[in-house]
């Protein structure tokens, strides 16, 4: 075959490829308010960087009555986003619904492969209807082989999946075990069963979008931890993230130079939070007040409300910031919130992003329904992720911190590196009311129990008694947050720290 035979041959393939599914259904995604598979990695990628492997690949079951198409329903590659190499993978709906068949997976495989090898992020642009019923257990063990790379390269590369349409059964797996998830609002849906299963099984009726849509998945599971209201949007955040984040576990975040001054000092902090302890707040405030140009990336931020977490920078520098949030459930820690804060501190630990930890806590949610479904167990999750973390860790005490509550918020105690308190700061076994009332237990004057209760708030419930045996490294003025947290982070720069040699730890799962 000569060589214009030969282009001749390249170029019809390449074009069946980029067909996908054919011109009819590509028209037909994109009017539904959806981009196509090639469409969503040039929209995400550096413009001209994308370098597609196993174009040509198609399925090889004998026996499949159905065209073959080239790229077989999955396109593969890698490409930059920001110049910093990723590899990625984008389902294409339009051929078979997306549903993968073995040589489906095995693209998938190569090119996670290839970045656990070469130390760059994955992406993976899922939209697909599950296992390709055709090639049986074929298919089923396309999928274990995925399942397996995404565990050997957790904690090695980072790695995000976007939901971009369906993923039912077998295919919610693998994101499920990625780092984090984004979902597109009224187009994407994850669940293992359908509705058509679930009412013919327990008889209830139930929508897609409200089993597994975006703001389900948001707002009540906890699966989804950022959503967007189109492809462009779900992908525009996929870049940012990975802004925060080095390309793997060996690497350092990207430094980003910032005009916000770093010895900055904010009045205004001094006031946010209330002379009176029983009053709500609202964290996030301080917390953009500190960070650099007030931008902060709060992540999973209509789950388990009463905790923070996300993504911001210090003096040009990626941060991890977790923190209570007074403003719901006064800050307490309850199970979602634990696993929570436990997964986010475990992801900044692996790829060696700073902790910073802000504090108000009167301790974990009391009550029947939380001890049956296990807060000693989940709470301890976030103990251990603290406990173990060897990144540099800052924490700055606000109000309460009552109890092992107290503890548990990266303290002094579970190698916290340097840990500040505001004025206002109440660190104690628990609140001087409680406390009174177990002291104290016989009857008393109005009057006498307040002289008490000043009592104890000035002899215990303060930072400087705490600051007296070295638990607080500083007490400080709420405007000297920023400056005081950034010297902080540049003294713990070059920290070194390590965990007993083992084969790994037996977290309380």
């Amino acid at each position: 075959m000569g060589l214009k035979e030969n282009l001749d041959r390249i170029q019809e393939l390449s074009r069946q490829a980029e067909l996908g599914g054919g011109e009819e259904r590509l028209k037909r995604q994109r009017s539904n308010g959806r981009m196509t598979a090639r469409e969503r990695i040039e929209f995400l990628l550096d413009r001209g960087s994308f370098v597609e492997l196993d174009k040509f690949k198609t399925h090889r079951i004998a026996d499949f009555d159905v065209q073959k198409i080239p790229g077989d329903g999955v396109v593969t590659g890698y490409g930059t986003i920001d110049g910093r190499r990723v590899c990625i993978f984008s389902q294409d709906f339009t051929v078979f619904g997306g549903s993968l068949s073995g040589a489906f997976a095995e693209k998938i495989c190569k090119v996670m492969d290839l970045a656990t090898k070469t130390g760059c992020p994955v992406i993976g642009l899922n939209d697909g209807a599950g296992a390709r019923i055709q090639e049986g257990v074929v298919s089923l063990a396309g999928y274990a082989d995925i399942f397996l790379r995404n565990v050997l390269a957790s904690g090695v590369v980072p790695q995000i999946s976007v939901i971009m349409g369906p993923a039912a059964g077998g295919a919610v797996y693998s994101p499920a075990m990625t780092d984090f998830i984004l979902m597109v609002r009224d187009t994407s849906y994850m669940f293992i069963t359908g509705p058509d299963v679930i009412k013919a099984a327990t008889h209830e009726d139930v929508t897609m979008q409200e089993l597994g849509g975006a703001d389900t998945h948001a707002q009540k599971s906890g699966v989804c931890h950022l959503e967007a209201d189109d492809d462009q949007g779900a992908l525009l955040l996929v870049r940012e993230m990975l802004s925060y984040m080095p390309s793997n576990n060996v690497e350092d975040a990207p430094f980003v130079s910032s005009t916000d001054d770093p010895d900055r000092r904010d009045a205004e902090l001094d006031s946010i939070v209330p002379e009176n302890p029983n009053k709500p707040y609202d964290m996030s405030e301080i917390i953009r007040r500190v960070v650099d140009e007030g931008h902060f990336l709060e992540v999973q931020k209509d789950f388990a409300r009463n905790v923070l977490i996300g993504f911001a920078r210090l003096g040009g520098y990626s941060i991890g910031v977790v923190a209570n949030q007074p403003a719901f459930l006064a800050g307490c820690l309850d199970i979602d919130a634990s696993v929570k804060a436990a997964r986010f501190v475990r992801f900044c630990d692996a790829f060696n992003i700073p902790l910073v930890t802000f504090v108000d806590v009167p301790g974990f949610l009391p009550g029947t329904a939380q001890e049956f479904s296990g807060i000693i167990r989940h709470g301890a999750k976030l103990l251990y992720a603290f406990c173990e973390a060897t990144v540099p860790k800052v924490t700055v005490i606000t109000r309460k911190a009552y109890g092992g509550a107290y503890d548990v918020m990266s303290s002094k105690h579970i190698r916290g590196d340097l840990n500040f308190a505001y004025p206002t700061a109440e660190i104690a076994v628990m609140g001087p009311d409680q406390a009174i009332n177990i002291l104290n237990r016989n009857e008393m004057k109005a009057a006498e129990r307040t002289r008490l209760i000043d009592e104890y708030r000035q002899k215990f419930a303060n930072p400087f008694k705490a600051a007296e045996l070295g638990y607080i490294d500083e007490v400080l003025l709420p405007r000297d947050t920023r400056p005081r947290v950034i010297s902080a982070l540049k003294a713990l720069e070059n920290k070194r720290d390590k965990n007993p040699p083992r084969k790994h730890g037996n977290i309380p799962l």
